[in-house]
């Protein structure tokens, strides 16, 4: 078997989930969309849901699925409905939907449900992607208050800049949900990961930790609340060939690394098909048998190359971390390689995922 595997702490996530919710001060959602950033969405639900206030996914398949498994939990659409014709299983199944257009108001007010919704309703404070003005936000609201097939409403933002802490765009977006919901009775959801961990004074009763969940910094600086995240992925494989090359000889597509003394070169099990970003670049630091390491060369699609030149005992089988563990973490390898902390792991596929420090089911 492809030795390339992720092991997934179930320990620190739930530790990560715990402190979110401390932050907070009140109830948080898991976030757990896009199969829980790479993570596997059912597992990582499991191993919280004897603590988690709710979960929160992208789609009704997401949430679905988390049915299946046995998944009690409110469960939130954080895009809400796509068609009409997904209301009569969000009432089945109890699922809680976010709404943020005119038409999906619409479309719950022609929908005879069972038994009463729960409803988040979302303003467009600054982001302008999802949600309502704050006129039709309010209108919305008064609609769906006056709706028998609507139990709750659940007033939400969602902020754009929260991880720039120098942006005064997140205060600007605070103030205007202030003005939006000024004399609405309901719940308010406004915090995200970089708003829990950098911005104190911005707190709701509802908060929706994505990345942290999964012990990464969404911000540019580390803090001392950002040294209590604990990461959950650790991504591994092992050397799979080695050969000596000599001095002026290149390694990999494009030669984009070429030996500057006869150098021992280390292939291993790992590439962007599964997920290990293609540009990282040369000298990325990796952990060889638990020894500082590098990568060289470019990454293909199956494979990448580390030099094994200062490591005369690793050999075929020498096992790798690309991070987590002790290699770098997910926000300190993402800068180098000119992606997002929030990409990595989301990218993973064809890697064995092993789930360690609770139980799995």
């Amino acid at each position: 078997m492809r030795p390339a595997r992720a092991l997934i702490d179930l320990a620190a996530l739930r530790s990560n989930y715990l402190l979110a919710r401390e932050l907070g001060g009140g109830k948080a959602l898991a976030v757990v969309k896009a199969d829980a950033y790479g993570h596997g969405a059912v597992r990582c639900a499991q191993a919280l849901q004897d603590i988690a206030d709710g979960f929160a996914v992208a789609a009704i398949e997401e949430a679905l699925e988390l049915r299946a498994a046995g998944i009690g939990a409110p469960i939130l659409l954080l895009e809400g409905f796509f068609e009409a014709s997904e209301l009569p299983l969000i009432a089945e199944h109890d699922l809680w939907t976010a709404v943020g257009s005119p038409w999906q108001v619409e479309a719950l007010a022609a929908f005879a449900s069972p038994q009463p919704l729960t409803v988040w309703l979302k303003l467009d404070s600054g982001m302008h992607r999802l949600g309502l003005d704050v006129a039709g936000f309010r209108a919305a609201y008064a609609r769906l208050q006056a709706l028998p097939q609507v139990g709750s409403v659940v007033l939400m933002t969602h902020l754009a800049r929260a991880d720039e802490l120098d942006s005064g765009r997140t205060a600007e977006q605070v103030a205007t949900f202030a003005e939006a919901t000024a004399g609405l009775d309901g719940q308010t959801s406004v915090c995200n990961s970089p708003a829990l961990l950098g911005w104190p004074q911005v707190r709701s009763d509802w908060v929706r930790p994505g990345l942290m969940l999964y012990g990464a910094n969404p911000l540019p600086q580390d803090s001392t609340l950002t040294s209590r995240l604990q990461p959950v992925m650790n991504l591994r494989s092992k050397v799979i060939a080695e050969r000596w090359i000599e001095a002026g000889e290149p390694v990999g597509y494009g030669a984009r690394f070429v030996a500057p003394r006869r150098t021992r070169v280390g292939v291993v099990a790992m590439g962007y098909a599964d997920g290990y970003p293609q540009f990282a670049p040369n000298g990325t630091p990796v952990i060889i048998d638990g020894q500082a390491g590098e990568t060289i060369g470019r990454v293909s699609m199956d494979m990448l190359t580390v030099d094994l030149t200062d490591h005369p005992e690793a050999t075929i089988g020498s096992e790798v971390e690309l991070w987590g563990g002790q290699a770098l973490s997910l926000s300190e390898l993402a800068p180098r390689c000119n992606v997002s902390a929030y990409q990595l792991p989301c990218a993973l596929k064809r890697v064995a995922r092993e789930y360690i420090g609770g139980q799995t089911q």
